[in-house]
């Protein structure tokens, strides 16, 4: 759009800050509700298939195991689709009305340099796609053929996870604070539960599974050294 002296102006937006460029801006076509029940919806989906096959390849697979299962092939598909269209799609997201630009455009609200093809954000999406991703998927196939690599590959991408969460939380609350620059509307509701409750998950249980891997390891040197105590001592 230009305007009357002849300047490039842009569509209003409701993303903060209220200047954020966003190049070609369209409102969501569907409702929060409706976004919400398709993401469900495919989320179970992708669950209840990954459920069936580790199901079938180790049907002795304990509740645990299945758990994990679950969580890394979500953190899998997630890293490797949902945030793979961002990175492919950064510099159009405002006009994008297909499911994953509306949902990508529903979050934003909450941290609109998804919507600005900021550098951070963009480098380190990338990074979780082409490496974290493929990674979980690995992960979860090592937990249903009880590989040996199960818990050094773990450990790695739960640390990733941990680092990459605490450097986003990080950066956009040094601005908010630091440089009076937010990217999160005032209401609670986006602070609250997109951008903190729904980043957060990403912490909590990825500590979990570090913690087991990390016991797991640390009970197997013991039983190992043990062993050659007992070797030793005969």
């Amino acid at each position: 759009m230009v305007t009357a002296n002849g300047t490039q102006s842009h569509p209003p937006h409701p993303y903060y800050p209220i200047d954020a460029e966003i190049v070609g801006y369209l409102a969501n076509e569907y409702s929060v509700l409706t976004l919400l029940v398709c993401f469900s919806a495919g989320c179970a989906g992708v669950l209840g298939t990954a459920l069936a096959i580790a199901s079938r390849f180790r049907p002795s697979m304990s509740t645990a195991d299945k758990l994990a299962v679950l969580w890394f092939v979500l953190s899998g598909t997630l890293h490797s689709f949902f945030e793979g269209y961002f990175v492919l799609n950064h510099n159009r997201m405002g006009p994008a009305q297909d499911l994953f630009g509306q949902l990508w455009k529903e979050y934003a609200l909450s941290d609109s340099r998804y919507l600005t093809s900021n550098t951070l954000v963009l480098c380190m999406e990338a990074i979780t796609v082409l490496v974290w991703g493929p990674l979980c998927f690995a992960v979860a196939y090592f937990i249903t053929v009880r590989h040996s690599l199960r818990h050094p590959f773990q450990i790695i991408v739960c640390m990733a996870h941990l680092y990459g969460d605490v450097l986003y939380y990080a950066t956009s609350l040094f601005d908010h604070y630091y440089n009076g620059l937010s990217y999160c509307r005032p209401e609670a509701y986006y602070f609250w539960v997109y951008y903190f409750f729904m980043n957060f998950l990403w912490i909590v249980i990825p500590f979990h599974y570090l913690y087991g891997s990390i016991t797991t390891i640390s009970n197997a040197f013991k039983s190992l050294d043990k062993a050659a105590e007992s070797r030793k001592s005969k």
